[in-house]
């Protein structure tokens, strides 16, 4: 009986079969990653100077809008401008040699450029202003920074993650004027700290269309 394919086209069968499997593979592999892999706590990034949110935050008690003016108006929380630190560092420490990118950036002009350390895929929509607006204190995502002298992240801000909070986000909720307290949720609800806002069902706040435009 004749061979029905090639030696030839038997290797390419065959190959291609293989390619599919490791496609496949690695398909669900960064799904699983995506929606259900572990929580993991990443290292402080290298950023231009070592700026300690545990020095101004902790130690100075500087509010978080200060510096992040657009976090209750906006999707993104800003990042401050030379001027911002220069309000303060014309006047202190001025000959900290740990501050001469942001002597150069205010002489030059040219913005100093800060390594994200909470990143999401493009086709992730997140909103900034919602979540405080919500009740949602600044510790639920970043942890707290007040404590950290050097910023990193502590969640891992996968999909599964956020749904964990969507499906049930009472527990994650405060008083609006309590969002930017540096203190556990559990503590602030426990001492009356209780939203005083309302939210729509969690069958939007689980719509795909919530996260995904």
């Amino acid at each position: 009986m004749a061979q029905v394919f090639s030696a030839r086209a038997v290797l390419l069968l065959k190959l291609a079969a293989l390619g599919a499997v490791v496609v496949m593979g690695t398909g669900l592999i960064a799904t699983y990653k995506y929606f259900w892999g572990p929580d993991t706590v990443a290292e402080a990034p290298e950023q231009p100077i070592p700026f300690s949110h545990k020095h101004h935050v902790g130690d100075d008690g500087i509010d978080c809008r200060y510096c992040h003016d657009s976090v209750e108006k906006s999707s993104f929380a800003g990042i401050p401008s030379t001027h911002t630190c220069m309000s303060c560092h014309s006047q202190l420490f001025t000959d900290q040699k740990m501050l001469e990118p942001v002597r150069a950036s205010m002489a030059t002009g040219q913005p100093l450029h800060w390594t994200r350390v909470h990143t999401l895929p493009d086709f992730v929509y997140f909103d900034h202003s919602i979540h405080i607006a919500k009740g949602v204190g600044c510790i639920e995502c970043h942890g707290q920074v007040d404590r950290m002298p050097l910023v990193r992240r502590v969640a891992s801000l996968q999909m599964q993650w956020c749904l964990e909070c969507h499906r049930d986000p009472e527990p994650h909720r405060r008083k609006s004027s309590l969002v930017f307290v540096m203190r556990p949720t559990s503590e602030i609800r426990a001492e009356g700290g209780l939203p005083d806002t309302k939210i729509q069902s969690t069958r939007r706040l689980t719509d795909c269309s919530t996260c995904h435009r």
